[in-house]
């Protein structure tokens, strides 16, 4: 027998093995976290909608935690361009797909800001550099006007340009 056919015929074996181990003991995945971690990751904002900003007040964050990424002003490189593309989406041309041109809740944008930004350090910003890093952006996108602020309430009122643009899928009966 070669070595190769050894290690065939072992191969099932060792894997028969190591299922039974497994359902006797479990997976023994992971650990419980700390407090520490969880307080890490909880990045909510709750109902009373702590916090608020500003566009003005946004330019000042997206430019020490946005624009290595985003470009001045939102025009893109080496990441996604967040400015401009309205228009593009149903014509012939390219469509450009940005926050102005695509996205159709500013709630999403906040969430996603939250959540994922500035990349390197996700999670990092306080509630009132998310409120205005968005109202930043939905400033430059022509959404909202220069001295809008943005917070719990004024937010989900905000009617962004391609809100319509979406079919909710219904699935044929």
């Amino acid at each position: 027998m070669s070595t190769s056919s050894a290690i065939l015929i072992a191969a099932p074996g060792f894997a028969l093995t190591s299922a039974v181990a497994f359902a006797a003991e479990g997976p023994n995945l992971g650990r419980a976290a700390t407090p520490e971690e969880i307080a890490a990751s909880d990045i909510s904002i709750g109902p009373d909608g702590v916090g608020s900003g500003t566009p003005k007040q946004g330019e000042a964050v997206y430019a020490a935690k946005c624009v290595a990424c985003h470009g001045e002003k939102g025009a893109g490189k080496p990441n996604d361009q967040l400015v401009g593309g309205r228009g593009t989406l149903g014509g012939d041309q390219a469509p450009v797909k940005t926050v102005g041109s695509f996205w159709p809740y500013a709630t999403t944008i906040f969430d996603y800001v939250r959540r994922a930004m500035p990349l390197n350090e996700s999670k990092s910003l306080t509630n009132d550099e998310a409120y205005a890093v968005v109202a930043y952006i939905l400033q430059l996108n022509g959404v909202i006007g220069e001295s809008d602020t943005i917070d719990a309430q004024t937010l989900p009122k905000v009617r962004m340009p391609n809100r319509d643009g979406f079919v909710t899928f219904t699935p044929e009966k």
